[in-house]
Formats: structure tokens, sequence, C-alpha cells
């Protein structure tokens, strides 16, 4: 195993920053550079040993190295021209994209890593992190599901980025809780194209920085016992360190920070064949920089949780 040297586009962000801490956590992964607009020329920390220096992320002004892979963390509907530059500059370049622009692009190879093979492209889409949570919920039961699938989902400000908006502003949101888009979320769609067309899903953004809490009720094809529904959970992540499943539902704090999913709280309505459970996870980690990482692992034909704390 060669250590490979990563370039990372948009590092100034909070998931950029975690990137940034996994990859200097990973022996085989070297950050080669990092660019960005707003803080070019600045120093970045990357441990005690030393620093590099955040390089234009313009497009008239960026320097491509010879990095092997790219990842890119930018804003939604940015990425493009990013991956039209890289390509021209190294076509044998692996990028991994945690934007959505190419979430549902045949090109690109969409993978949550627990429930996709190894990688195989040199173009990876990073999946949302809502969409993630709701997919990790749905996967071990798809084959029992009936009908729609209702989630509600509430995640920290953290998930609105780190430039200033109503949905980041502490002031707006102390004592408040805002909901996302109501109807026909990207993640909705995301959810629907990638594991169950019948959902339905509804975002929030609460007065705290990061993690994920999402409620899902499902109807399932038959009357089932919330023991036996767990044991499919269960068996399903047996083998996937960073999945965690319990009888309790999740509590937000013991996956912030962290690289974990916790999936709990299974209860049956066996009247009308309703189920209803909790994930949680945290957005900035698992839900991007994580799965990233995991991601490129992937791609260099290493184990997905190589570096992953």
């Amino acid at each position: 195993m060669s250590c490979k040297k990563i370039g990372l586009l948009g590092g100034r962000g909070y998931v950029g920053q975690e990137i940034i801490s996994l990859l200097n956590n990973n022996n085989d992964l070297n950050i080669g550079s990092v660019y960005s607009s707003s803080r070019a020329g600045q120093p970045v920390k990357i441990d005690a040993s030393g620093e590099i220096i955040y390089q234009d992320l313009a497009l008239d002004k960026i320097d491509l190295g010879d990095e092997e892979a790219f990842i890119l963390a930018l804003p939604n509907m940015k990425s493009q021209q990013y991956v039209d530059l890289i390509t021209n500059h190294n076509k044998e370049a692996i990028i991994v994209d945690l934007s959505s622009d190419h979430r549902f692009d045949k090109n690109w190879e969409y993978r949550i890593p627990e429930l996709s093979d190894p990688v195989s492209s040199k173009k990876i889409s990073n999946p949302g992190c809502y969409a993630s949570a709701m997919q990790f919920m749905i996967a071990p039961i798809l084959n029992i599901l009936d009908g729609p699938v209702n989630l509600f989902g509430i995640s920290g400000y953290s998930g609105a980025g780190a430039s200033p908006n109503q949905r980041n502003n502490t002031e707006f949101l102390k004592d408040n809780i805002l909901p996302y888009t109501l109807v026909k979320h990207l993640h909705e769609k995301e959810v629907q194209t990638h594991s169950y067309p019948d959902i339905l899903f509804t975002p929030h953004v609460g007065n705290f920085f990061r993690g994920i809490m999402i409620t899902g009720n499902f109807f399932v094809s038959k009357p089932s016992d919330p023991k036996e529904i767990m044991n499919l959970f269960t068996d399903f992540y047996r083998e996937m360190t960073l999945i965690f499943i319990q009888e309790s539902p999740p509590n937000l704090q013991e996956v912030q920070n962290t690289s974990n999913v916790i999936i709990g709280g299974f209860e049956m309505d066996k009247a009308t064949n309703r189920l209803t459970f909790c994930c949680a996870l945290d957005n900035l980690l698992k839900g991007a920089a994580t799965q990233a990482v995991q991601n490129l692992n992937s791609a260099f034909g290493w184990d997905d949780n190589a570096g992953i704390i």
C-alpha cells in the first residue's frame, strides 16, 4: 500500500475541515493541497508537525498539482467546472464529489459504503447526509415495506453551511425549529432514486450545531415483533463496524463528533402494521466527510474504514 496524494477543493467549510482531520489520521493518504477562495494564502493547520497554505480556488487562478485524487467539498451547482479542470489536467485522477451535482448522473458512481459494492469508477458521487440516514433505515427492511414511508428529520445548523444565512443564524434559531423545503426536498428525490420510490420526507433545522435525528414511520407487509425487526437490522449490519443497532432510541449526543450511526427505538403497531424507529448520525462526519474518505479508500482498493476513527 503506497501513500496517495490528495487535493481538497473547498477546505474552509465545516465538512472541509473534517476531511482535513480524517485525512491527517490516515497514514496512507497525504494532503497535497487545499484550495479555498476566501482563505487563499492563509495557513492550513495539518498537525503538530506542520502546515500548508490554502491555494486559490478561483477558476482563473487555480493551479492543480500531481495529486492522485481530489475531493470536492463545494456548494451545489459549483462542482462541474472543477471536474472539467481536473479531468483535463489528469484524466486518471479519482474525483469524489460531495455536492448533489452528480447524484443522478449515470456516469458517476453513487455510493454509500455500507450499502454498496467496492468502488469501480474514478468518479464517485458522495451521498447526502439525510439521504444516507434514510437509506440506512430502509435497506434492511426493503423487501417487507408496503406502501409509503414517512420520515421526519431534524439536523444541526451546520447542515446549512458556514456562509451566513437564516438557517444557521443562532439568534434566529434560539428557542426555534425551522423547516427546510417541505415537499420535494433534494434528499427525498435521492432516496427515491437510489433506494425506495415511495417516501415522504420533511427536514428541519434545530438550535444545535451538528448531528441528525430521523424518525421513520413504515408500513410492513405483515405483523412483526419489534425484536424480530431489530434482529433483521443486527444481522444486516453485523459486519459494519460504524453502524450500531439498539433497542432504545438513539441519543444524538452519542453520535456527535463520531463516524458512527445508531439505529434504534423499534416499536410496532400491530393493528396497522406500522413500524416506527429512529436513526442518528453526525451530518459533518458520517453524513459527509467520513463517507468521502471511505469512498476514497475503496477507490484505491483498500478497506473502507482505513484511517477512520
